[in-house]
């Protein structure tokens, strides 16, 4: 499938940005920005949360459970428009999504796409617990597409990651771990947000965030 970035580009996409925008009182291509960068930010730390079978497994379980079977992706318009269900459902189910996925960083994470982004914290955590039960969908959707296992989680989510080849798949996967050190976040901090993290600030207070 295409990338998570790709998405953007969509009517879903297009709907999540403006839905999240009028949610948070962010401009349309400020709210694209944050979600441009939480999106794959979210599905590294995934992917790195299933590289144990421990992690596999409680992934694909959660993805197994009915509520992520990508129902969200066909009403989403509706929550954000006239239809049953509101954005704050989004918001609460995304804020235990992110929980399991990010845990204690999670406000770490929120101030690192705040400062590069331009957009106040708050509201990159309101756009980051909206996406979440987003990304859920999409992934439970194309898991039971493709009728995986948790084995195949891993397969999974580099596929929704887009690395396949394309230019900004490429990127992405060269953003998740730039130094092959096994810290995600680190390399975020270098690539997106600039600057070096070896260095002080920035990219050293977010040293290590999914590492040891």
């Amino acid at each position: 499938m295409a990338s998570i970035l790709d998405l953007l580009q969509t009517d879903l996409g297009q709907t999540l940005i403006q839905g999240a925008s009028k949610k948070t009182n962010t401009t349309p291509d400020k709210t694209a920005n944050v979600l441009s960068q939480a999106m794959p930010l979210i599905l590294g730390a995934m992917q790195r949360n299933a590289r144990t079978p421990q992690g596999a497994q409680s992934l694909n379980n959660a993805l197994s459970n009915p509520k992520h079977n990508g129902g969200v992706l066909d009403i989403l318009g509706g929550l954000f428009g006239d239809g049953p269900g509101t954005p704050d459902d989004l918001v609460n189910e995304g804020s235990g999504i992110l929980g399991h996925v990010l845990g204690q960083k999670q406000p770490q994470v929120e101030s690192a796409i705040s400062t590069s982004s331009g957009v106040d914290a708050q509201s990159v955590g309101q756009i980051l617990k909206i996406a979440a039960p987003i990304i859920m969908g999409l992934l439970g959707k194309q898991k039971q597409e493709q009728q995986v296992n948790d084995n195949g989680i891993g397969d999974l989510l580099g596929s929704v990651l887009g690395q396949s080849g394309s230019q900004d798949q490429s990127f992405i996967s060269t953003l998740l771990d730039a130094d092959g050190d096994g810290s995600m976040i680190d390399d975020v901090a270098g690539m997106v947000l600039g600057g070096d993290k070896k260095k002080s600030g920035l990219g050293g207070m977010l040293g290590g965030l999914f590492g040891k």
